[in-house]
């Protein structure tokens, strides 16, 4: 039966099982009692939806709780094994895999690294090597844990780069800084990977995930809007406006901050990401006379630049900065131990970098004017954890002041790994949006009469 609203009885029953299971997921165990006034649900109906949702298996009891003047009222939470998911990240060093259950419990986790060392990007991201670590990958985790596939409501996978969708290929990756043209990555894992054809891919950009993963879960809790920027190898971030919806991915990183400037890996020139990506922080510091470890990767290459910028007293600065917040900014010095000289060279190439980073989030704040930035990524936690009061006072230097004003900078709290907690929240929220129904499960409602007499009036 359809509405007024447009809206059928099917629709209705749909966001009623969504509000339940949302509420209990964000805010359970909760009692029948008071998930009325969070859902906006009456009584009967939120009884209604739960006994559906405990006859699925996706719902369970969890204790009582005393109430005023009456009987114990039953507690009730998501069933934690009533589903998994697979969360994957497509990352600058390798390739991570994880198996989380609904309450996002991690059950297993796989790597394979990527070719490291200055190899070309091209080479180190080769598609067929890349699909063959997911594919390997998600039979390992799914084997450790002993979780048949069909288990799974379905696998997301954070990538770098522009991500669309076609009706023939799903979704296709136009990662340019790593030479993916038009990559149709869903198709060739779908072709490749050994899961039932009922269970969804969500492949989305790194950024976006990490975003996601943050604003439910980490430091973008209870924000109404926020940026989440993701540094690793290069610089992406994430646009939220609602909460509780997806972000938008901006190729931040490709802002142009200076005219004529340093090559960017995309190939056009003066790029934020030719300046404060890890790749290029790091060709910075060699051409500036710096000495990275021979042969190690960016990650383990970007601690030692830290460790020569700042010798001693590691960790003295981030318990201060690590809260949401503005900040007037502070020698990059700071915290350095005494008696211990630090390596002007990499100090002096961090100043430079946390002035264009400042410079970045200026945009960000006159762009977007968001309640909170918040910085993610490996790299991104290595350097704010250092700098990051440098890089607000030139962010509120750069930016108009009446948004600079309400702004928070802060670091992420999920750690460098939150990208495949995003990337496994693709497929949860759709589950969500179905009210808790698998994509295959979907019924197909049944036609009234008069539509089956109409159609065939028509066809005579």
């Amino acid at each position: 039966m359809t509405m007024r609203n447009g809206r059928t009885v099917r629709d209705l029953r749909r966001e009623n099982r969504t509000a339940v299971l949302q509420r209990l997921y964000f805010d359970g165990p909760m009692s029948r009692f008071s998930l009325g006034p969070a859902t906006g649900l009456s009584s009967g109906s939120v009884s209604n939806v739960v006994a559906e949702l405990v006859a699925e298996g996706l719902v369970e009891e969890a204790g009582s709780v005393d109430s005023a003047g009456g009987r114990p009222r039953t507690l009730l939470r998501i069933t934690p094994g009533s589903g998994c998911m697979i969360g994957v990240d497509v990352g600058e060093t390798r390739v991570r895999i994880e198996l989380f259950d609904l309450t996002l419990t991690e059950l297993a986790r796989a790597e394979r690294p990527l070719a490291v060392g200055g190899a070309d990007p091209h080479e180190r991201y080769e598609v067929g090597v890349v699909v063959g670590h997911v594919r390997e990958g998600i039979a390992e985790v799914l084997r450790a844990a002993d979780v048949p596939p069909e288990r799974l409501l379905g696998v997301g996978v954070g990538v770098p780069g522009i991500v669309a969708r076609t009706a023939e290929d799903g979704a296709v990756v136009h990662g340019q800084t790593i030479g993916w043209d038009a990559v149709p990555l869903e198709r060739l894992l779908r072709a490749s990977v050994a899961l039932p054809e009922g269970v969804p891919y969500w492949i989305d950009n790194g950024a976006k995930t990490l975003g996601q993963a943050e604003m439910w879960f980490g430091a973008g809790r209870g924000a109404r809007s926020a940026v989440v920027v993701l540094f690793g190898s290069g610089v992406g971030a994430c646009v939220v406006t609602d909460p509780m919806g997806p972000g938008r991915a901006v190729e931040w990183g490709h802002l142009t901050v200076r005219v004529r400037g340093r090559r960017c890996r995309c190939g056009a020139r003066g790029c934020l990401e030719a300046y404060a990506g890890a790749e290029a922080l790091l060709e910075r510091w060699r051409e500036a006379g710096g000495r990275p470890p021979a042969g190690a990767d960016e990650e383990t290459a970007l601690t030692a630049m830290l460790a020569a910028a700042y010798p001693a007293g590691a960790g003295a600065e981030t318990g201060a900065e690590t809260g949401v917040g503005t900040g007037t900014g502070s020698a990059p010095g700071a915290g350095v131990g005494a008696g211990v000289e630090p390596d002007a060279t990499a100090l002096a190439v961090l100043e430079e970098t946390a002035e264009y980073l400042g410079a970045g989030f200026a945009d960000l704040i006159n762009l977007f004017q968001p309640e909170r930035i918040l910085v993610g990524g490996w790299a991104g936690l290595q350097l704010g954890a250092r700098f990051l009061e440098t890089v607000k006072g030139y962010a509120t230097a750069y930016a108009l002041r009446y948004p600079a004003a309400r702004v928070g900078i802060g670091l992420g709290t999920l750690g460098p790994d939150a990208v495949t907690v995003g990337a496994a929240i693709l497929p949860l929220a759709d589950f969500f949006a179905r009210g808790g129904r698998r994509a295959a499960a979907e019924a197909v409602e049944e036609q009234p009469a008069w539509a089956s007499t109409v159609r065939e009036r028509a066809a005579h």
